[in-house]
């Protein structure tokens, strides 16, 4: 009879070993790891789990000569940084926890089907030329994303060089590339109806960045809301996603409007330093002032009290974005789509 072969001679293995394991045809098998979507999600676990047991190792070097594709994906975060900045760009990107539930989630995707994204930061002019020859060039098959500023050029010079791509929220402008998003406006309204629901009357908010879209439509979908319930007018400040910027916005709102008893933080960072300019005025959370953030990040449990915050998901967004991209490079030429996620309001002790 014979033996399986081990794990450790997987670059012996060949694609009728891995299929005759799986109890399916060589193309099945074929198909699963080129990421051809028209295989049933219960027939790829069991392809994927005859390549565990195998240990067949795909010949990537071979494949590409076929499909003129390397099997690499980059992750390009693009964004102000540098001049002027408190730290470098790729410092501010990772003291933040949004980044690493997009990377989480991308990675649990990808990962499965035999990908691992290659990171590439892109803040400068200069910097973003290099990344677009990186890619134009063939060296990655599509690009995933993630943009943290209204300005950023590179969504628009992605599209016009013909790269495949998906970008992680609706672009600043008008342009023809697939995303994905949250409903902002859905989950502002949620906070504003949690805070009417617990009594309170005097009520602010502390935007994001108001070039950002989802800063716009996260205030916008709050005012709106507040209006709903009869509340014609809610001072706000403008922060910029950080924690510093929360606390001042915080500082300010307190100076103009020392009655409030409500709020909502754009954001969980923001909400962390809210919660610092409250503590050094002495009013209670949330006896005095109810304080809801957004994004349900791990900084929502790191504060005290725990966070009352709109879920954003993140990691369902990222690997789905990334299904999106793989999508675009097996059908070159394919639409732009966008998919937008529901919010979810989770309640703690903050509000």
């Amino acid at each position: 009879m014979r033996q399986d072969p081990s794990p450790s001679s997987g670059s012996s293995i060949t694609l009728e070993d891995v299929a005759r394991a799986a109890g399916v045809s060589r193309s099945t098998v074929s198909r699963v790891i080129n990421g051809i979507r028209n295989v049933d999600p219960a027939i790829q676990e069991t392809v994927r789990q005859a390549i565990a047991t195998t240990g067949y190792v795909p010949n990537h070097a071979a494949r590409s000569l076929v499909t003129r594709r390397t099997g690499a994906i980059a992750l390009v975060v693009s964004g102000a940084g540098g001049e002027g900045a408190d730290a470098p760009f790729p410092g501010q990107v990772f003291a933040d926890p949004f980044f690493g539930r997009v990377v989480g989630g991308i990675v649990s995707f990808l990962r499965p089907r035999g990908i691992h994204p290659i990171l590439m930061f892109a803040e400068t002019a200069e910097i973003h030329a290099q990344v677009l020859t990186h890619l134009r060039h063939g060296n990655a098959d599509g690009a995933l994303l993630v943009s943290t500023h209204a300005a950023d050029p590179l969504p628009r010079l992605l599209v016009e060089a013909r790269v495949p791509a998906v970008l992680f929220a609706r672009p600043a402008e008008p342009i023809p590339i697939s995303y994905v998003d949250v409903d902002h406006r859905a989950g502002a309204k949620l906070a504003a109806d949690h805070l009417v629901a617990r009594g309170r009357r005097r009520v602010a908010t502390v935007s994001g960045p108001l070039d950002v879209p989802a800063g716009q439509s996260r205030l916008t979908g709050f005012l709106e809301a507040m209006a709903a319930h009869g509340h014609a007018y809610v001072p706000h400040a403008e922060g910029g996603f950080t924690h510093h910027s929360g606390e001042a916005a915080m500082e300010r709102l307190l100076t103009e409007q020392p009655g409030l008893d409500g709020v909502f933080v754009a954001n969980d960072l923001m909400a962390q330093g809210a919660l610092v300019a409250l503590r050094h005025h002495g009013r209670r959370v949330p006896e005095d002032v109810a304080v809801v953030g957004f994004d349900d990040s791990s900084a929502a449990t790191a504060c005290r009290p725990p966070l009352t915050t709109v879920r954003h998901p993140v990691e369902d967004m990222a690997g789905e974005m990334a299904r999106m991209l793989l999508a675009h490079i097996e059908q070159p030429g394919r639409p732009a789509t966008a998919k937008i996620f529901d919010p979810v309001l989770v309640v703690r002790d903050s509000a």
